[in-house]
Formats: C-alpha cells, structure tokens, sequence
C-alpha cells in the first residue's frame, strides 16, 4: 500500500517501478486477462511449438463438436489452396523455362500459352479456395463462441446456490467469464491460421523440392532472419504490455470514475474534478512515453531483422547465381524460386503468429475447461421423483457451514411447519434466520439432517419441481431491466394458463404498486433501466413493491419473505402483510425486525448464533424473559417514549 503526502508525490523513496507514474491510489491486482501471461513470456517459442500437436487436435475437436461441416470445409480447403499454390509455382516455372528458351519471341509465347493458363487457373482456384476456407472459417468462430457461452452459462444457473459461497468458485468464473469461455473461438480460429501459415511454406517448399532441391536451402536461408523478428517483435510488445499492466488498470479506473452516472453526483459535490484529471495526466504522461520507448525498441528491431534479411538475401542471390553459373539450376527455376520465398514469407509470419496465440489461448481455455468440471460438482443431479407440494415441511437436526466459515451458520435446527401458518423467523444481525430461510426454501441443502415433505428428504425429489412450489421474496433484489410488467411476469414467466393464478394487476394491487405503475410514462411497458433509451427508476420502496408483486404473482405454496418492508413506508408496509395475512392456503415464513409485524404470526422461531432457542406464539414469548421479549421491548420503547417538547423557532 503506497503512503500519499500530496498528489503526484511517493513518500517510500524505494517505489518500484509499476509505480513510478506517482499514482495516489493502491495497487489493484493483476486482472483475470493477464492470470497466465508471465508463464507465457517465461515460455520460449520452441516450447511452444513442441506443445503445437496436443493443442491442435484440441482446438479440431472442440470445432469438430461444433460445426463437421465448416471444420471440413476451413481446414480441407485450406489444404487444397496449398496444392493450388504448389501446381502454381511449378507452372510458373514452366512458364518462365518456355519463355527464356531460344527463338522467336511469338514462338516461345505460344509455347508457354498453356503452361500460362495453368498458372493462371491454379491461382485463380487458390484464391478462390482461400476465400471458401475464410467464409467458412468466419462461420465456425461465433458458432464455437456461442456454444461455450451456452455451456458457462448453462452452469452458472444450474449449481447449487451455496456454490456463490465458495470463494474459490466465485473468483473462478468471473475469471472465465471475463477471457476462458471467448478462448473456444480464439483457438479454433488460430489453429485454422495454423494450418494456413504452414501448409503455405510447405506448399512453396514442395514446388522448390521438385523445381531444385537445392533451392530448398535457399528458403531456410531467407526465412530464418525474417522468422526471428518476428517473434522477437511480438515478445517485445508482450513484454512491455505487462510491465504496464498497472497504470493501464488505473487509467481504465480513474476513466470509469470520471464517465460513470452513478459517480458523478459526488465528483461534482466534492469537486474532484481537477484531482482526477490531474491523476490522470500524469499516469498517461508516463503511458505515451512506454509507448514511445516501445516503438523504438520494436524500430530497432525490425530495422536488425531487416538488415539480416537483406544479407539473408544477398547470399540467396549469390547462391542462385553460383547455381545459375554453374548450371545446376537454369533461370527460369531461380526466377520461381524468388516468387516462392515472397509467398513463404507471408505463410511463416502468419504460422509465427499462430502458434504464440494458440499457446496461451489454450492457457485460459484450460481454465474454462476447468470451471466447468468445477461446476459439474455443485450441480444436483436432475433426476427425482417430482412433487405435488407439501402438506408439511420438517427439519430434523438440520445444519449448514458456509465453506470459508468453520462455525455452522444454522446449527442442529429441528422444527415442523405446516401449509396455512405464518410463521416468522427473529433474531439479531448473523443468528441465522436468512441462512434458515434459504433451507427451507430448497436454496441450500444441510450439510447435515433432514428437510423432508410430507415425509419425503427433499433431496429425493426432483429440484425443479420442487423449486416451482417455492416462491422467495429477498431483501436484496435485483433491478432487472426489463419492462415493469415483465418484473412482475418473470416470477412465473412459464405459467402455462394465465388463468390458473393471479394476473400482473392483481399482483400489483396486492403489493401495493398498481397505482406507481400506472404513473409511469408507458405503465406497464415502461423499461426500468435509465441507462437505456426511454428508461425510467423507481425509488427503492418502490422497487420493494414491485419485487414484493413479481412474488405474489408466483402464487408458490411455499412463500419466503425476508425483510419484505425494508425500503416500504408504513402505509405500504401495511397494504403487504395484511394481503400476507389472508393466504391460509400457503405457508409464509417471514423474517423481519419489525416485530410488531408478527405479533399475529402462528410461530414464531427466535434464532441465536445458528441455534433455535425459543418458539412459541406472541403471547408465549413475551410470557418468558428472553431473547423475543427483550427485542420487543427495546423496539416498543421507542414508540412508546414520550416526545421532547419543540425547540423555539430561531428567526
């Protein structure tokens, strides 16, 4: 952590050199985009290329179970471009042999006329091929990135909920969401630019083995300088990208900050203006001098490999003279032989590039590969008898422990709950109510006893047919940007006939936000997102209204409410548990700290540290000195308290 004096200045004298921009903020750490790149320029380019043959026959099977059709057609036309360069050079060279020849010159024309059609229809189905291979390589790639989108997200709604607990998981999939699921594409698309890159120099290398095999050397010669820059230039950028990883992540921080709706009210009622900006100056300041030193170093560079390659050439020429003197190659195979070394160029480069990109794409699409083993093993399995509700709910000796937690958050908990109760959860701040609530519910599974309905472990029934009969309305919600009715429609957005429960309005009515609906500018249909065209925001009651409908409108067996009047006001507070109130067909469990909210409730449960220790109606409880009745006491206080008198008005 850095000691700021005043902005732009270090106190620690020995600052590294990530922070010798004179940043006033902390160091952030590495982003998920950047979790491999240091064992990739720890790797050395042969490495990489030994690893090329596993790598590729990943990628063609990950293309393969996607697309038969376009991975035939990128791969297998491809290939046929490289025959079609090859019978190319050869005709060229037949061409060049019958115009170099002795005679008239409208003689040796017509003499390479054919050799010339031949040519021309050899790169005219090569370019033709490649085109092909590219349509049908540009079809491949988004069908391979939907699939992998499908699949991370096909296991993200499917684990279990306590599986967001795990720490490890979490941080996981945000790290394959933000690079390892795009990395499917990425390396089917560079394992195409492969094959394309090395069947061009093997295509180019055959026609000069049956032109000259001694031109063969000719081609190493040439390409060696040409391949070296290459990768020297590319590991030079890599380089300098990660040794300015952390200004580049405060700059995109302090960017988000200067550009951002929900930042801008404070900005201004602070006036940070001129700090932010002037942080940012200073860090972009030392950017455009990286970039600056970076475009030298890569000039050198190209400049050395130029300079090799040229040399490279001019031993190329003489050796093709020595040849051409000697006769052991005439002219019209060492004119061919330059056109392939131009062609063998462009094919190596391209395989140079492919093969450093596919190396650390395979890195991150590893790390998919693993989330989704991962997640494979907090999923339910999908089978189970389905069930029809429950007449009642019990928990024998139930706990659960959080995977970071070593104490249990809910603690040999046994209890009975029957269809028709209201029975309320109470506690302080961590006793476990919420975490109880969310077993009952079917969210999490114990980790030791027994949830059974009507006498059935929950964990033989089949989990969706069990989830359709439990509706939830949570104190952290979500605002979804979708219309207003369709917040209230996703509550049961499969309900097969509008008929069978209560309609949107009905709904609305219930949760006391008809009436706000209606006012809004396209009632109904009005977005809820301001950050879309025509959006509109709702205050935070309103939202708890609103998510306190999209509950009502599920019209579950099983109704889960905790801290349901958190943001309302009293009248809609009222309007809510007096519609809870009058549902007998329904067992509601409620968690609130308004105990006046649940003086009517059948039972209710007080929690401490994770145990139960206390249940029994109102009226029972406040007979008993404890827990329930010292909350209620200390909340009855403060209504019952008598008011100051008014202080004098100052004028």
């Amino acid at each position: 952590m850095e000691t700021v004096t005043r902005a732009g200045q270090l106190a620690d004298p020995d600052e590294t050199a990530a922070d010798a921009d004179g940043s006033t903020f902390p160091e952030l750490e590495d982003p998920d985009w950047m979790r491999h790149a240091r064992e990739v320029v720890q790797t050395s380019f042969w490495a990489m290329a030994r690893r090329l043959p596993r790598l590729v026959r990943e990628a063609i099977g990950v293309a393969w179970a996607t697309s038969r059709r376009n991975t035939i057609a990128s791969i297998g036309l491809n290939i046929t471009a490289g025959v079609m360069t090859t019978f190319g050079l050869l005709a060229t060279t037949t061409v060049l042999t019958e115009l170099f020849a002795a005679g008239p010159t409208p003689e040796r024309i017509r003499a390479a006329l054919p050799a010339l059609l031949l040519t021309a229809s050899a790169m005219t189905a090569r370019g033709t091929l490649t085109i092909a291979a590219g349509w049908a390589q540009a079809r491949l790639v988004p069908q391979v990135n939907y699939r992998s989108e499908l699949r991370m997200f096909d296991a993200t709604t499917t684990v279990d909920l306590a599986a967001f607990d795990d720490a490890g998981f979490a941080e996981e999939m945000d790290r394959v969401r933000d690079r390892g699921m795009r990395e499917a594409a990425s390396i089917v698309d560079n394992t195409v630019n492969l094959v394309t890159g090395v069947v061009g120099v093997l295509a180019t290398a055959a026609a000069l083995a049956l032109i000259q095999p001694i031109l063969l050397a000719c081609l190493l010669l040439a390409t060696v300088p040409e391949a070296i820059t290459v990768v020297r230039v590319a590991r030079r950028q890599y380089l300098n990208l990660l040794s300015r990883t952390t200004r580049r992540r405060r700059m995109w921080m302090l960017a988000t900050l200067m550009a951002n709706r929900h930042t801008a009210a404070e900005i201004r009622a602070h006036q940070m203006r001129e700090f932010l900006l002037g942080e940012y100056r200073r860090i972009v300041a030392f950017e455009t001098r990286a970039d600056l030193d970076l475009v030298r170093s890569q000039t050198t560079t190209r400049v050395l490999g130029a300079s090799a390659s040229g040399l490279a050439s001019v031993a190329v020429y003489t050796v093709l003279a020595g040849l051409l003197l000697t006769g052991w190659v005439v002219l019209a195979a060492a004119a061919a032989a330059l056109l392939a070394l131009q062609a063998a160029h462009a094919s190596l480069k391209t395989t140079v590039v492919a093969t450093s990109s596919l190396y650390e794409d395979a890195l991150y699409y590893q790390d998919y590969r693993d989330f989704l083993d991962r997640a494979s093993r907090h999923t339910r399995p999908v089978e189970g008898q389905p069930t029809a509700g429950f007449d009642t709910i019990e928990l024998d000796r139930v706990s659960l422990r959080y995977p970071d937690s070593d104490i249990p958050a809910v603690d040999e908990v046994s209890l009975t709950l029957r269809r028709g109760q209201v029975i309320a959860l109470v506690g302080e701040n961590g006793s476990g109510k919420t975490t109880l609530a969310k077993l009952i519910a079917g969210l999490y599974r114990p980790t030791s006893g027994v949830i059974r309905w009507d006498g059935v472990d929950t964990s033989d029934l089949n989990p969706h047919s069990l989830g359709s009969h439990v509706a939830v309305m949570a104190q952290d919600w979500w605002k979804f940007p979708f219309t207003a009715g369709q917040n209230i429609l996703i509550g049961r957005h499969d309900r097969p006939t509008p008929g069978e429960g209560p309609s949107i309005e009905d709904a609305a009515r219930a949760a006391a936000v008809h009436e706000i609906v209606l006012g809004l500018p396209h009632g109904y249909d009005t977005l809820l997102d301001r950050e879309y065209k025509d959006g509109h925001d709702l205050s935070g009651g309103q939202w708890q209204r609103l998510v306190a409908a999209r509950s009502m409108y599920r019209d579950a067996a099983l109704l889960v409410c905790d801290e349901p009047s958190a943001a309302l006001d009293a009248r809609a507070e009222h309007a809510v548990f007096q519609h809870l109130r009058r549902r007998p067909d329904k067992l509601i469990v409620l968690i609130t700290h308004r105990l006046a909210n649940i003086r009517h409730a059948d039972q209710i449960f007080v929690m401490r540290e994770g145990r139960l220790v206390q249940r029994g109606n109102h009226d029972e409880l406040m007979a008993e000195d404890g827990l329930y009745r010292e909350l209620f006491d200390l909340q009855a206080a403060g209504y019952l308290a008598t008011s100051s008198p008014a202080p004098a008005s100052l004028t």
